[in-house]
């Protein structure tokens, strides 16, 4: 992934076009060298006065290795044609195609969404499965793939794919860099329940005894962590912390270790020599076998071909 594509059409939301522009429109020495294509028909207008004027016509879309459309303002205004043929086209030619948040409606309005799971905002989730019912709306999750077409939820979840994106193609080592220059998480758990108000909220103390347990935790990961021992740490019953740690993160303890843990080896592989069975061990998974099995469910490939593919991507071994 080199050439990035982002879409320029009317309304697009200043915000999103800044994380676009953020993740691979500005030269850093680390990075593998990304190329941002402003693609439009004209100057367009954004909020608050500011305005972009296209580097590369539409046509150049399928050209690039990924093509990024920006959540709009108005998420039901019309797209003019001439974009909405150009993502068709884009994606014909085999570009694989990312939205942020709202930006899920125009390739719904391209017919890129039939058949496929999608997601949005979770306040616009409603009306996205009401104007595309063909599309598998997701109300749950911070970003989801089907088919070469990526959907992010509302705001910073388009910073999570944008990131995760990096990362499928970079390399954990790369998205991390970036990130760490952004002050942002590299990755986030959970899905959007997290962020929808909720009529019984969690207490300020059980956040912040769930906070301080996730930080202790990424510390031990060697260790053969278990739900009970995160209670201990936070002082709560099991189940008490359990439906706590849930509730703020939208998804469960174990599900977080592990991925976690996937996450410490995928750093590990990148930027040491030690064998697989040493990973398995500092990464508590304990065996070869058990990294593997989790690694491959998590990353989609097993430990050694991360490794052949990644390995020394790192900018800081």
């Amino acid at each position: 992934m080199r050439t990035v594509g982002v879409v320029l059409c009317d309304g697009i939301r200043p915000f999103d076009y800044g994380v676009i522009t953020e993740v691979w429109g500005v030269s850093r020495p680390a990075d593998p060298g990304f190329e941002l294509w402003r693609c439009g028909e004209a100057l367009i207008a954004l909020q608050h006065g500011v305005t972009i004027t296209p580097d590369r016509p539409l046509s150049a879309l399928t050209e690039c290795d990924l093509v990024v459309v920006p959540g709009r303002v108005d998420a039901l205004a019309p797209v003019s044609d001439a974009v909405l043929d150009a993502l068709r086209a884009a994606h014909e030619a085999g570009v694989p195609i990312a939205s942020l948040c709202a930006g899920a409606f125009v390739l719904g309005a391209a017919g890129l969404l039939e058949g496929r799971r999608a997601v949005t905002h979770w306040a616009l989730t409603g009306a996205l499965a009401e104007r595309y019912p063909a599309a598998r709306v997701q109300p749950d999750v911070l970003f989801a793939e089907d088919g070469g077409i990526w959907t992010s939820a509302g705001t910073a979840a388009g910073i999570d794919l944008c990131l995760h994106l990096v990362r499928q193609a970079c390399g954990a080592a790369v998205a991390n860099s970036i990130a760490r220059r952004m002050v942002t998480a590299a990755h986030r758990e959970g899905g959007q329940a997290q962020f929808v108000e909720h009529p019984v909220p969690v207490a300020a103390t059980a956040q912040s005894a769930v906070a301080d347990t996730l930080d202790w935790a990424r510390h031990h990961l060697a260790e053969p962590l278990s739900v009970a021992d995160l209670a201990r740490r936070s002082g709560t019953a099991p189940r008490t912390f359990a439906r706590h740690f849930t509730q703020l993160t939208g998804t469960t303890p174990a599900h977080w270790l592990i991925r976690q843990r996937v996450a410490e080896a995928q750093r590990l592989l990148e930027t040491t020599d030690l064998a697989v069975e040493q990973v398995a061990a500092r990464t508590g998974f304990g065996t070869a076998t058990m990294l593997r099995r989790h690694f491959a469910r998590v990353v989609g490939v097993p430990p050694t071909s991360y490794r052949r593919t990644f390995a020394g991507s790192s900018p800081n071994p």
